[in-house]
């Protein structure tokens, strides 16, 4: 719910959601059982919009948790209304490791890089992204990684390809 809304000469369904915190969808539920006004028309459209006492009303609304029908309304807070966001829980790493070091593998075996190895992945890997992957493209990832161990295999075998 947004504290410091200033009501404009009108809003849309969707800019009324905003304010009071909510989704359009949930809105509109709450427009239907009664609990928020129904919206006014545009006249020359036939738009539906919230005119500035239509807004004033929702947000009292919203305010007091007590519908325009009377009967009292539960909200959930939403997550920034508590000012800090709640952590993401971490990756299992080893895991999650390992399927991606199965899934480059793979692709390095499609790609007609047969002689690379799990182990030798797994360590160009670190060595070319050592803060990660996040947010790298997979193709990017291993298009640099097909490049590294055919580098390092064409200079094992002596033939400087």
């Amino acid at each position: 719910m947004s504290d410091e809304f200033v009501t404009k000469s009108a809003v849309s369904i969707s800019e009324m959601a905003r304010a009071v915190g909510l989704s359009r969808a949930r809105f509109y539920q709450l427009i239907r059982r009664g609990t928020f006004p129904p919206p006014d028309k545009e006249p020359v459209t036939g738009r539906p919009c919230y005119f500035e006492e239509g807004q004033r009303r929702c947000l009292e609304v919203r305010r007091r948790n007590c519908g325009i029908d009377g009967r009292p309304i539960l909200f959930y807070s939403r997550r920034r209304d508590f000012g800090t966001k709640k952590a993401k829980p971490p990756k299992p790493r080893l895991e999650a490791a390992k399927g991606d070091v199965k899934t480059l593998l793979d692709g390095l075996n499609a790609l007609g890089l047969t002689t690379a190895t799990a182990a030798q992945v797994e360590e160009v890997t670190k060595q070319l992204f050592p803060n990660g992957r996040d947010g790298i493209d997979q193709g990017e990832v291993l298009k640099a990684v097909f490049l590294e161990v055919r580098r390092r295999n064409s200079s094992d075998s002596g033939s400087g390809k």
